[in-house]
């Protein structure tokens, strides 16, 4: 599976944990029809469920007039999981993840998504690089 794809699959399941409130997994199975799950798309589930309170804590202190809370679901996941990728994924360059994020916003959030993912991610790259 390429990293795009396992993105995909991560990002959906993000949101079944998210939204649906269930085990990550759960989610993994759902996402891919209970078959061999990548190693790839297992860290960034379980490393986003495992660091959300840091990554929540990080993506509020660079949100500019919106709760986390309010940000629309797919957002969300996608915010939590570019920003577990920048602060722990030693393996993918930080300019990939911002990237990668906001292609995924682009394709399964709204018209605005993919900049908003960017204004918050362009941030949180900032505060990183403190």
């Amino acid at each position: 599976m390429k990293r795009h794809e396992a993105r995909e699959k991560a990002l959906q399941a993000l949101f079944q944990i998210d939204v649906g409130r269930i085990p990550p997994d759960e989610a993994l199975h759902n996402v891919t029809g209970g078959g061999d799950i990548d190693p790839f798309l297992r860290q960034l589930v379980f490393g986003v469920v495992e660091h959300q309170e840091e990554i929540d804590e990080l993506l509020r202190a660079n949100l500019e007039k919106w709760t986390l809370e309010r940000v629309a679901n797919v957002d969300r996941a996608i915010l939590r999981m570019a920003t577990y990728e920048m602060k722990y994924a030693d393996d993918v360059p930080v300019s990939v993840s911002l990237d990668e994020a906001v292609e995924l916003a682009k394709k399964f959030g709204d018209w605005k998504s993919g900049s908003f993912v960017n204004g918050v991610l362009s941030k949180v790259k900032a505060a990183l690089q403190k």
